[in-house]
């Protein structure tokens, strides 16, 4: 019954690209029978489908806005600064979409070697928090240039770079664990080498619920009540002022930027970090009903992918609907084009040009005999 055990955990287990992790038989031999693994053969071409279309939108999207945003029109502001951060934290995890799409094309066997196995692991788990974190920053700057327009004037790109480099440190440590835990893993009952979490065996549980436990605090509700927070009191302060009274237009447009950011983040990271937390529940026997892990096992993949969506979703949230990004981006292609029509019809100018001066050359040099008479 252990072997049984191990292997239907392990199992389910490889079902999960952020926390995946091996049983020992300690931990089964206070278990009960497991329930059966819930899953299907549509996922692996579902999956894989699903991360091509998000890695070919998302690296178009933040590939635009890096252009846009480092082009020298585009003034270095707090906000872009944060912006220009989270496509970066974006096109990390983007990189690594294909290599996951492989893994699961494959029936999750991992085949780019161990390294690569903790790198990928780590990237993706850099990026939850990276993203995070700055849209929580994002979030509490529109909030002191909104509510404390006066205040927000001492802020400096100087103090954006300084808490940007905070932010990714932040998320390389909580990233640590990820990359040094992570390894691949031989499943003899699959016959692949699975990319998996690899606890100690003599306290698996607590590094596995510990884990899922970090994702979910510091990954998502604390920034959660961060970010609820500011947009609540923009909100207020937008209702209550009169200057916006005066131009509702202007209102609406504001508050409805504050509405796509809440439920965009809501939408892409809630379904991963609830199947998460209830995976813990499920992994310390609070929840043993089969139907119910059954559905998590089930629905778990389908949240990650939610999850990746995010680094897509981004560019149109935050910078295609806010900050005249459409403005820019349609500057910056005009003076492009313009660019090319004016070299095209210089260079085409110079060459008539010449051709002239070849052709009255010519005929001088005809006419030079006939002025000689």
């Amino acid at each position: 019954m252990q072997d049984n055990y191990s292997m239907v955990i392990t199992t389910r287990e490889t079902l999960q690209i952020l926390h995946t992790a091996q049983a020992n038989s300690s931990a089964a031999s206070h278990s009960s029978l497991p329930c059966p693994l819930t899953s299907s053969n549509y996922q692996f071409a579902l999956i894989p489908a699903f991360f091509s279309v998000v890695f070919a939108l998302g690296l178009v999207g933040n590939s635009v806005v890096v252009v846009v945003l480092c082009h020298r029109s585009s003034p270095k502001t707090v906000a872009n600064i944060y912006i220009f951060n989270l496509a970066m934290a974006d096109l990390l995890c983007l990189a690594t979409l294909p290599f996951w799409a492989t893994y699961y094309a494959q029936g999750y066997n991992w085949i780019f070697g161990s390294l690569m196995c903790k790198i990928s692991s780590s990237v993706l788990c850099l990026n939850m928090f990276a993203s995070i974190f700055f849209i929580t920053c994002m979030s509490v700057d529109r909030y002191h240039a909104i509510v404390h327009p006066i205040r927000s004037q001492r802020r400096t790109p100087h103090q954006a770079y300084f808490i940007a480099l905070v932010v990714w440190g932040l998320a390389c440590l909580s990233s640590l664990p990820t990359f040094y835990f992570r390894d691949t893993h031989y499943i003899s009952s699959m016959e692949v080498k699975a990319c998996i979490m690899a606890f100690p065996p003599e306290s698996y549980a607590e590094w596995s619920v510990g884990t899922a436990f970090l994702k979910n605090a510091l990954g998502f509700f604390m920034p959660l009540t961060v970010i609820t927070t500011c947009y609540v009191c923009i909100r207020r302060h937008l209702i209550k002022a009169q200057e916006f009274g005066k131009n509702k237009q202007k209102r609406d447009k504001v508050l409805k930027l504050v509405a796509a950011v809440v439920v965009a983040f809501l939408i892409c990271w809630l379904p991963f970090h609830v199947l998460t937390f209830l995976d813990a529940l499920a992994h310390m026997n609070v929840i043993d009903d089969c139907d119910v892990t059954g559905i998590i096992d089930t629905a778990l993949p389908f949240g990650i992918c939610m999850a990746f969506a995010n680094s897509c979703i981004n560019p149109l949230v935050y910078c295609f609907i806010g900050n005249q990004f459409q403005e820019k981006l349609h500057r910056l292609f005009k003076r492009r084009v313009f660019y090319q029509f004016n070299s095209q019809r210089e260079s085409s100018s110079l060459r008539k040009g010449s051709c002239f001066r070849d052709t009255e050359t010519a005929v001088g040099r005809e006419r030079e005999p006939e002025s000689w008479l």
